[in-house]
């Protein structure tokens, strides 16, 4: 990264960034095949398609187009479930509580931009004791547009007081790395998270790339240089 303005906040992405919630939407999926009398299937399938949303996970548990006339039914079931059943098997990826705790120790601020609704995001902030550390939790229901648009990042860098050249946003997704240079932040992309096998990280424009959590270690020592 050529040289940036002061570090004052890092702000992440919660899907396949800050935490790793595919065990539950597998377990969710497997469990909508075994009531159907269908055998499992891979667990990379479903994997592969949790930045799809539900629509993509739907669609490769059941290998049904879309558009088909069972699928909204089965889409409302698998929301429905996941209501009850989102914070069961999630837990921060390897390092993000380390880091946390690094953010933390660097007197630096840190919260959550995301394209997952409240009803789901905010629960599972709560019980996996995130929500009191957390500084900021915005959602889709917080804006009209949500990432790509750059208006998510812009409310929280609005809310929290801060110059969006202050503010590093981390994402695992195309759409994260869009929201956060269009709303002038510093942008980290990781490998480690939900990306498809034919998307590629290194291309999305992000500042630095990272494989792993602690990786953005390096960030913070320079924003703690610089103070």
């Amino acid at each position: 990264m050529t040289r940036p303005m002061r570090l004052r906040a890092v702000l992440f992405d919660m899907d396949g960034t800050l935490l790793d919630s595919a065990p539950d939407f597998i377990a969710i999926c497997q469990a909508m095949r075994a009531e159907r009398g269908l055998a499992p299937i891979d667990a990379k399938l479903i994997r592969d398609q949790v930045s799809g949303g539900a629509r993509a996970m739907v669609a490769s548990t059941f290998a049904m187009d879309p558009e088909a006339e069972a699928f909204e039914a089965l889409r409302l079931e698998f929301l429905e479930r996941y209501q009850h059943h989102c914070a069961v098997l999630t837990h921060p990826f390897d390092g993000i509580e380390a880091l946390l705790a690094d953010i933390e120790q660097a007197n630096l601020i840190w919260g959550v931009v995301t394209n997952k609704p409240l009803r789901y995001a905010e629960p599972i902030m709560q019980q996996l004791g995130l929500a009191e550390r957390s500084a900021i939790l915005i959602c889709p229901d917080h804006v009209t547009h949500s990432k790509p648009d750059p208006e998510p990042m812009i409310l929280a860098c609005k809310q929290l007081g801060l110059d969006p050249a202050s503010v590093l946003f981390v994402g695992d997704d195309l759409r994260d790395i869009e929201s956060g240079r269009a709303a002038g932040t510093q942008t980290a992309a990781v490998t480690y998270g939900y990306i498809h096998p034919d998307d590629n990280p290194r291309l999305w424009g992000a500042d630095v790339v990272v494989d792993h959590p602690l990786e953005l270690r390096a960030v913070l020592d320079r924003a703690l240089c610089s103070s």
